[in-house]
């Protein structure tokens, strides 16, 4: 997930000067959130200047710690809460905001957006390749030793507490037919999609249902999350791999834990498709897909 979502620097400047927008003196400002092993600085940043050119609103990347290796190795937990923080300092946004989100960024966001309290609005959001409902593989680490032993620890035991507390993907690993160890050891995603049963938070289903507008963006060509349906919520069963099911046949839907469903109902849930591997959106579809719902006018 780290660093794929190619922008050959030339094309987007071209496109921003063809394509660019004036902005809104009253536009609503957006965030974006990076995947694992980038950073603000770069292709993130250029990415968000292009999205802010064809939209005509202001935004900023909201760097998590030291970017990279935090995006490895700080809990996700930690990851949302410093969010929260950094979203509650930032006055521009005291009156609501959009959120775009690439890969395991996905997760930080929807920990925002459900778990910070007496935090500004977030309005609409969009994810592109999101492991929303988890990922089925051990996601690769770059390169260098400490990602060797990342990844080697991760092979070896996902749902072990030290690896939880210290690599941040172990948090929305799940691995079908290993649904008790994942429910009693898995520190992040069973929280942010309320799967425990005996503790499920109506707050955080109220605070994600409450979404102008959700726009879930899959890749078709992923391989690098397993399933790369998770971008829309949809995720094998429960018991193995042999049966994967679609968003409205997951339990997660059904019984609406997260307010999925009551978005969906009420037709605020975009479910998109998109040519590619994982993160690599053209520009078109950045057009398309992405900057309608960054224009909106407070």
């Amino acid at each position: 997930m780290a660093k794929t979502l190619q922008r050959p620097f030339l094309l987007l400047t071209v496109a921003t000067v063809l394509f660019s927008t004036a902005p809104f003196s009253n536009a609503i400002p957006f965030i974006v959130f990076h995947g694992i092993g980038d950073q603000c600085s770069g292709g993130v940043s250029n990415f968000t200047q292009l999205l802010s050119s064809v939209s005509g609103s202001p935004g900023s990347c909201l760097e998590i710690g030291n970017g990279e290796e935090d995006s490895w190795f700080m809990p996700l937990v930690l990851q949302a809460s410093e969010a929260c923080k950094k979203v509650k300092l930032m006055t521009e946004l005291s009156q609501g905001y959009n959120i775009v989100a690439e890969s395991q960024g996905n997760m930080v966001a929807r920990g925002l957006i459900e778990f910070c309290d007496d935090a500004p609005p977030v309005i609409n959001y969009v994810s592109l390749g999101g492991p929303h409902a988890g990922i089925a593989r051990v996601p690769k680490c770059p390169s260098g030793l400490k990602c060797d032993i990342a990844e080697a620890i991760l092979k070896l035991e996902i749902y072990n507490d030290f690896v939880q507390d210290h690599i941040a993907p172990s948090g929305y690993i799940k691995i079908p037919g290993e649904m008790t160890k994942y429910l009693e050891h898995s520190q992040y995603l069973p929280k942010l999609n309320n799967e425990r049963p005996d503790d499920r938070n109506s707050i955080f289903k109220d605070r994600f249902a409450s979404l102008h507008n959700l726009v879930l963006v899959m890749f078709q060509d992923d391989t690098v999350l397993i399933p790369k349906e998770t971008s829309w919520f949809g995720y094998y069963t429960d018991e193995g791999f042999g049966t994967l099911l679609s968003t409205q046949q997951t339990k997660l839907y059904t019984e609406d834990w997260i307010g999925l469903k009551a978005l969906d109902d009420v037709g605020k849930v975009k479910y998109v498709s998109v040519s590619g591997e994982h993160l690599m959106i053209s520009f078109q579809d950045v057009v398309k897909y992405v900057a309608p719902y960054l224009m909106q006018i407070s």
